[in-house]
């Protein structure tokens, strides 16, 4: 990735956070999703079941979307996420050798920073984006600050608290990777549900980018 922010594949920068969700719903979901235009899908590892869901997701998939695991904290996660075929690698904190692992499989590392010290640390690890989480408590004046200091071809992207409503604020300081969670998907909501609010944050994803 590099300094315009250009995700893997060259795909809508937005990443669904399917907290929660079980193996007997991922299938449908993650078609749902990908039809509707939000092609990078995490399923966090404090879900029911996630790899027996991870696995399913990567089947329906394909090459269509970026599937992979959240909350990942150990180098023995990554591993296990590879064998089956998941290529993202999310975690809500900076671990060198969850990064570098990672990194030396050939997956997509996304370490969470909230500080300095730990976003230049991941980007030198190798990570490939920056998940500044929670985003909301820094806000996009805290997360531009911190930018300032960054590598040039660092990725940032803003998770936790970012919704539709706050889009245009994060990309008016250059973000254009956001992850997507309750506000997205929560347990027990249907496929219809998750799909007219994937189709809302579609659009004003979109229109931000064009604004």
């Amino acid at each position: 990735m590099n300094a315009s922010n250009e995700w893997p594949g060259n795909r809508r920068a937005l990443v669904a956070i399917l907290r929660g969700i079980g193996p007997s719903e991922i299938a449908a979901m993650t078609d749902m999703l990908i039809a509707a235009g939000i092609t990078s899908i995490e399923v966090p590892l404090n879900s029911p079941e996630p790899f027996r869901s991870i696995e399913t997701a990567v089947d329906v998939a394909g090459d269509r979307a970026l599937v992979g695991a959240g909350t990942v904290l150990s180098v023995d996660d990554v591993d296990r996420l590879a064998d089956i075929g998941g290529k993202l690698v999310v975690s809500p904190n900076t671990d060198p050798d969850v990064i570098r692992r990672s990194v030396e499989l050939g997956l997509v590392s996304m370490p969470g920073v909230f500080t300095p010290s730990e976003a230049l640390l991941a980007h030198k690890c190798g990570a490939s984006a920056l998940k500044f989480f929670p985003a909301s408590a820094l806000g996009p004046s805290g997360v531009s600050a911190i930018k300032a200091i960054l590598p040039k071809d660092a990725t940032v992207c803003a998770v936790g608290g970012v919704s539709d409503a706050t889009f245009a604020d994060y990309i008016g300081i250059g973000v254009r990777a956001f992850g997507l969670g309750t506000g997205l998907y929560r347990p027990g909501d249907t496929v219809d549900a998750v799909r007219e609010k994937a189709r809302r944050t579609v659009e004003a994803y979109d229109s931000a980018l064009e604004g």
